[in-house]
């Protein structure tokens, strides 16, 4: 049996070590997290304005909850965290709130994907802020109850 010289030794431990090193900085690096509903790419755009509440359910499946404000509303909620660095609590960098609004006919009347900008409820689909009333009243409970901060 051939034994390894001293000198193979000396040039492996630097390698073993940068191999350390590596395996530690990797448990390190940050790692995301989708929770709720992921949505399909595309899907929106497959939902035109009148279209009916069963194509809805076929393009973008069962709703995270329904609502009845002067018709019905889909709700499809989903949030997007870290966590910067391995056995560090999560922290949240988006959250949504998918809503599709149909009239009494059960026609797509409006689409809107809201979250949060600068603290407060947006629709990034029309660039707006609800404005108080039923909707927002509705809305707003639903992002607190996503929000674990």
């Amino acid at each position: 049996m051939v034994r390894p010289s001293v000198g193979f030794w000396r040039r492996l431990k630097p390698a073993i070590a940068a191999a350390a090193v590596c395996v530690a900085l990797t448990a390190c690096t940050s790692e995301q997290f989708q929770k709720g509903y992921i949505l399909p790419p595309g899907a929106l755009e497959q939902i035109p304005i009148g279209a009916s509440q069963d194509q809805v359910l076929i393009v973008m499946g069962t709703p995270s909850t329904v609502a009845t404000l002067n018709g019905e509303v889909f709700y499809y909620i989903s949030q997007r965290a870290e966590r910067p660095v391995a056995f560090m609590p999560q922290k949240v960098i988006d959250q949504r709130v998918i809503a599709i609004y149909f009239d009494q006919n059960r026609q797509v009347r409006r689409i809107a994907n809201y979250g949060l900008q600068d603290g407060k409820i947006f629709d990034f689909i029309s660039r707006t802020t609800p404005t108080s009333g039923q909707e927002l009243s509705y809305l707003t409970p639903l992002f607190k109850l996503i929000s674990f901060r």
